[in-house]
């Protein structure tokens, strides 16, 4: 008999145990599953089970899962600075220049050119520069394809990488009068850039006839022409930041604008008194010449995490305890001094009635924060790891 109760757990049918990990959405969750048995580790990665949730990384190179608030702590870079990520990748800017992206889930980690970083400096404020990187589809599996980083400092410029065998190609041009960029993202194999005035343009790849690459830009959507009210109206006498996002979701691309007030009363810039109050969801529509934006209220069963170094769209259901028509957002554009805290201004944004509720789940300990180089971006694990 005790052998029988000592093998019935191993043996526990692979259907039951899909609708344990079903429930599991949390990755750091399923691994410690599949870490009791190799039955259980083997029959776990036959599940067809919805993307695990997204963690953010601290400034001390450790990440944060949501909801739980649980401290994850893996091996990084000691010379480097997290500068942003893309889907299970982040991107680092190291001490001499040279950039990499590395996934720190398998390790593999690929080297960039080095970049001419002046906004690098650790005594630089935290508005002298921005990083975005952006990938047209998953880095290991689109060889020869591109990747753009957009880089806002004294020199602004978009930066294209073009993926080779364990090499990259650099390209480099000036934005001219797009030196207003907020963010850009590929779509439909196109790299798309939006400005601080909500104005999108499609920025191409050509060659000239010295075979050098260059990158021309054409506009495509102006800003738009009518905001609808909001579930919660805004305060009158009240100056906001306006920011702005650039997130593929279910093909089509959504423009997200979010609305920070700022407490005048203790700065003239950001400062610990400022707080995000609302959200606008806009889709370009190219059924009319010119393009416009048109406004969104549903995301079609799908949340968004929106960041300044990494935006992304996420299922949402009772699979993964996300609520749909939700955008989740964290503390991106302070100074360094404030950002050791992204939790300060961070939350959950119901599209719905505009009610705002915190990041973290009710139980989830607030973690201390001890400071660090980095900055604060999602990064969506794969459960195939």
């Amino acid at each position: 008999m005790m052998e029988a109760q000592s093998s019935s757990w191993p043996d526990l049918q692979p259907e039951l145990l899909g609708l344990v990990l079903m429930r599991l959405p949390s990755l750091a969750d399923r691994v410690r599953l599949r870490a009791v048995c190799r039955p259980w580790c083997s029959n776990a990665l036959l599940q067809l089970l919805p993307p695990p949730l997204p963690w953010l990384t601290l400034l001390d190179g450790t990440f944060l899962t949501i909801p739980d608030g649980k401290i994850i702590r893996m091996l990084g870079s000691d010379d480097a600075r997290c500068c942003g990520s893309a889907n299970d990748w982040l991107f680092f800017v190291h001490h001499d220049g040279g950039c990499s992206v590395m996934n720190p889930f398998s390790k593999a980690t690929r080297n960039l050119p080095k970049l001419d970083i002046k906004w690098f400096n650790a005594s630089s404020s935290y508005n002298s520069y921005f990083t975005k990187l952006a990938v047209p589809s998953p880095m290991e599996s689109s060889p020869g394809s591109l990747v753009a980083a957009l880089i806002l400092g004294s020199g602004r410029t978009i930066r294209i990488f073009q993926q080779l065998i364990g090499t990259y190609l650099a390209i480099e041009s000036n934005l001219g009068r797009f030196n207003h960029l907020s963010d850009i993202a590929f779509f439909n194999g196109k790299l798309y850039g939006v400005d601080l005035r909500c104005e999108l343009s499609i920025f191409e790849i050509t060659y000239g006839l010295d075979s050098e690459p260059m990158i021309s830009s054409v506009k495509c959507i102006t800003r738009p022409t009518k905001r609808l009210a909001l579930p919660q109206p805004l305060a009158h006498g009240k100056l906001y930041m306006q920011m702005s996002y650039l997130v593929e979701c279910c093909g089509r691309l959504l423009m997200v604008i979010r609305m920070v007030q700022w407490d005048c009363a203790l700065s003239h810039g950001p400062s610990q008194g400022d707080r995000t109050v609302a959200f606008e969801v806009f889709e370009a529509d190219w059924s009319t010449k010119p393009g416009q934006w048109r406004f969104v209220s549903k995301l079609g069963g799908q949340a968004l995490f929106v960041g300044k170094h990494c935006s992304k769209s996420f299922p949402a259901g009772g699979c993964t305890g996300i609520q749909e028509d939700c955008i989740h957002f964290m503390c991106d554009y302070c100074p360094a001094g404030l950002a050791v805290d992204p939790l300060r201004d961070s939350g959950v944004y119901n599209m719905r009635n505009g009610i705002i509720t915190p990041l973290l789940s009710e139980t989830a300990i607030t973690p201390q924060h001890s400071g660090g180089q980095g900055r604060p971006t999602w990064i969506f694990p794969r459960d195939a790891m």
